[in-house]
């Protein structure tokens, strides 16, 4: 089912709000302080908010199943491939604000693992809110919710 542009906005808002306070988190139990923490967790919210939705806009064009087991398997292959891009840009910020590649790796391999579960049960909580999901059908869509799923 397709999504308006303002469901995936608020998509991407709430998913970097839990996002980010694991960031903070995961960096503070990594380097042992809490300001590092924050400077890294609070760095990526711009960067992460944007590729968010970016992700978030292609995998709205891949069309939806009905079935119980292919949607679950795309939460999940959904979740994998936005972490790829999610460590990434973690690392890149982890290096930038404490200047050392190990503790940058050690903070983006934690949150490979912590934010591949909390992005799948995101996923799940989104796919039973039915605000900005429109219907296929043509009589069922407004025209301004057909602008809006561009």
């Amino acid at each position: 089912m397709k999504e308006t542009i303002y469901r995936s906005i608020v998509k991407g808002i709430s998913w970097r709000v839990f996002a980010t306070i694991d960031t903070i988190f995961l960096a503070w139990l990594v380097t042992g302080h809490f300001e590092n923490a924050l400077k890294i967790g609070l760095g990526e919210v711009l960067t992460k908010t944007f590729l968010y939705f970016l992700h978030e806009r292609v995998w709205n064009r891949i069309k939806e199943s009905d079935n119980i087991l292919l949607s679950h398997g795309k939460s999940f292959i959904k979740g994998v491939s936005w972490r790829v891009f999610g460590t990434i840009d973690t690392f890149l910020i982890a290096f930038f604000f404490t200047g050392q590649p190990f503790i940058a790796s050690q903070i983006a391999a934690f949150e490979v693992i912590t934010k591949i579960a909390l992005y799948y049960f995101h996923e799940r909580v989104w796919e039973r809110v039915l605000w900005g999901k429109l219907d296929r059908t043509p009589h069922q869509t407004t025209v301004e919710e057909c602008i809006n799923c561009q």
